[in-house]
């Protein structure tokens, strides 16, 4: 049988208001009250009714979380740090997949799932300002790099910066022809900006930016790396560094790197983006910029939530912490090995 908070009141001595003032962390209820209630709570091992607590404030205790792609390691490592974000103010999270497609990301920002979330949280790519204007449905936040100048919470890192972080790292060790893969055939600003950063940091080195080094590709993936990979080395031209777009791509660059014969870091230096787990263990680990990727998840819940209880302060555009990490792909083993004991 359910516990419920007759049997918790009843337990501890004292009034059903005082024990729900505790489950609620209400602040006038005394740490001695407080103390009393909970080890009730605790013996009886009463667990709170989530969605009765939600639909008495006429919420229904659920955020929605709709990204580009589910598949890419980054999207998915982000996923967990919004649910377990979410799991800490007693809400679930709905995942919604948009593949970067306008009609999808414009039926998901319009509220086509309004009367089911309490919130949604929005990660587009290719969604125009004008799909946005004139929402009247649950409170949103975006992230991402684009800047759409509306009325909603905005949370990202900065990208030329960490771009530009990654490249002077690669110029740091002594490398001069640095190739980019990962500029989008279509629009998608990130790769916009990780390319801007690339090449104000070349040429704040007073080295060429050569666009004969950077490789455009369709998609994200690991193969679409290794494909850019063998177009930059089959148009005759030699890098001695690539910096990537993402981690898959940089992954799936090191493998063309093997296959045509060039060592990593030794001929070709890698840096990759976003610190995927996957990175960490590969035979050559790799060197990548790491977002933080907890705390984007933690702003992003904490803006829904303030914003659904009432907060009206002016669109916050925030932007979130990153560093490079630095590994093998740069470094090389006895280097990186040696780092890591040294810190």
């Amino acid at each position: 049988m359910r516990v419920s908070l007759k049997d918790v009141a009843a337990h501890a001595g004292v009034s059903i208001k005082t024990v729900s003032n505790v489950v609620n962390n209400y602040q006038h209820v005394t740490p001695a009250m407080r103390e009393r209630v909970q080890r009730s709570i605790d013996i009886l091992g009463y667990r709170p009714n989530l969605a009765a607590r939600h639909l008495r404030k006429g919420r229904t205790g659920v955020i929605a979380l709709a990204l580009p792609e589910l598949g890419n390691p980054y999207f998915a490592e982000l996923a967990a740090a919004v649910i377990d974000a979410a799991v800490e103010h007693d809400y679930i999270v709905l995942l919604d997949h948009t593949g970067g497609r306008r009609e999808q990301e414009i039926l998901v920002s319009q509220g086509f799932r309004a009367r089911v979330i309490d919130g949604l949280i929005l990660s587009p790519i290719e969604l125009e300002a004008e799909d946005l204007r004139d929402r009247e449905n649950v409170p949103l936040v975006l992230l991402g790099e684009r800047d759409y100048d509306l009325p909603y919470d905005h949370i990202a890192i900065d990208n030329v910066a960490a771009a530009r972080d990654a490249v002077r790292h690669l110029i740091s060790l002594g490398r001069r022809n640095v190739a980019f893969i990962g500029a989008r055939n279509g629009r998608s600003e990130p790769a916009q900006l990780r390319v801007r950063g690339w090449r104000e940091e070349l040429r704040a080195a007073g080295l060429p930016a050569d666009e004969g080094l950077v490789a455009a590709t369709d998609g994200w993936g690991h193969a679409d790396g290794a494909a850019a990979m063998a177009r930059i080395l089959d148009s005759g031209r030699q890098p001695d560094a690539v910096f990537a777009y993402d981690d898959p791509m940089a992954i799936g660059a090191m493998r063309v790197l093997h296959e045509r014969g060039l060592r990593v870091p030794e001929d070709v230096a890698v840096v990759g983006f976003d610190d995927v787990i996957e990175g960490r263990f590969g035979a050559v680990t790799l060197t990548s910029i790491s977002p933080d990727k907890e705390a984007i998840g933690r702003l992003a819940v904490e803006s829904v939530l303030a914003r659904l209880n009432g907060d009206t302060r002016p669109p916050l555009r925030v932007s979130a912490d990153y560093r490079l990490v630095e590994r093998e792909s740069t470094l090389g083993r006895e280097e990186a090995a040696r780092r890591a004991t040294a810190g």
